[in-house]
């Protein structure tokens, strides 16, 4: 790998938040093995949602795109705090993706990519995964959307 992980992000201009803390009875990372899974990941910006609302009743495609692209900055930060390094992370296996939305709305994948093309900008063909997106009736907060991810990572 030519660019590190982080000079990919700070290419991009972002800088990664302190990861959140749960709001209830789980924790935020799990790891087993050379898999860690990140629990999902609301589209927090310094502790306020970047939207909120459903896709197809007041928010954008756009929106949620940009709103699921924060959600794996947000990812992204808690992988950077379980593992204290970006580079011990050899692949994104799979992403999920909530999308809370109307009943008749179809461009799940469509936001969803906000997520996945942000995870192959940073990790390159390491981020290209396997994936879930599911739309919802609602989300914790009136977020538009969460995403959760597995990992492959380094042994410790």
């Amino acid at each position: 790998m030519s660019e590190s992980y982080v000079e990919r992000l700070a290419a991009l201009g972002i800088v990664l938040p302190v990861a959140a803390s749960p709001v209830a009875n789980y924790v935020a990372v799990v790891r087993t093995g050379s898999l860690l899974v990140v629990s999902g990941q609301l589209p927090l910006v310094e502790g306020r949602l970047s939207a909120n609302g459903k896709l197809g009743g007041g928010i954008t495609v756009e929106v949620g795109a940009q709103a699921a692209r924060q959600c794996m900055i947000n990812v992204i930060a808690q992988l950077q705090a379980a593992l204290g390094d970006l580079g011990k992370v050899r692949r994104v296996v799979r992403l999920g993706g909530f999308i809370a939305c109307t009943p008749d709305f179809i461009q799940h994948a469509t936001v969803m990519n906000g997520a996945s093309d942000l995870a192959v900008a940073v990790f390159g063909d390491a981020g290209r995964h396997a994936r879930s997106t599911i739309g919802v009736p609602s989300l914790p907060l009136d977020a538009p959307v969460e995403v959760e991810g597995l990992f492959e990572v380094e042994d410790c």
